[in-house]
């Protein structure tokens, strides 16, 4: 999994005063005690940042499961877990079109920008995806909910040609704003 790193989480806060006078000596309080363990991980939330993630799974059924997991996790470690659980769903219809419908591997990618959640699933087939038809439309069918929910659940959603690695494909994505 490849990832960017979003930088510092922010100044440290510091319970005792500055040990270094900005031009990095020490200076009278220096020898304060360090801060404890408790309080640095309560000075620190996660949040989000600009980040962006790329799960590469081979063309099996269990790799929507690693998908959808491994997305939380992501989710969770940047302080969106409120989108978790719509945004499990949907990914786990996009890989799930993506391992069916497909032949070859495919990929779960997930960006982070300006307030925005958009994941998708790349895989190794260029055509479009079928337009999804109107949830009421489906009935008791047993397929073709999939996008139907992605278009239903998310703010925006599309697809748009990509190419991995000179393999032509597609990259079936879709937008949550977070609230």
């Amino acid at each position: 999994m490849r990832r960017t790193l979003c930088g510092n989480a922010g100044p440290r806060k510091r319970t005792a005063p500055s040990c270094h006078d900005g031009r990095g000596r020490a200076t009278a309080g220096a020898l304060q005690p360090p801060i404890a363990e408790p309080e640095l991980m309560h000075a620190r939330k996660p949040r989000p940042c600009p980040g962006k993630y790329c799960l590469y799974v081979p063309n099996d059924l269990r790799a929507v499961t690693v998908s959808r997991r491994t997305l939380r996790l992501i989710l969770t470690v940047h302080g969106l877990i409120r989108l978790a659980d719509t945004s499990e769903l949907l990914a786990t219809e996009l890989v799930a079109n993506a391992v069916l419908h497909a032949e070859g591997p495919a990929a779960l990618r997930v960006g982070w920008s300006a307030g925005v959640l958009r994941f998708g699933a790349w895989d190794a087939d260029p055509e479009p995806p079928e337009p999804p038809r109107a949830l009421e439309e489906l009935g008791d069918a047993e397929d073709g909910r999939g996008l139907a929910l992605v278009r239903v659940c998310t703010d925006q959603w599309g697809w748009q040609p990509l190419s991995r690695h000179g393999r032509r494909g597609k990259l079936v994505w879709c937008e949550l704003a977070a609230a």
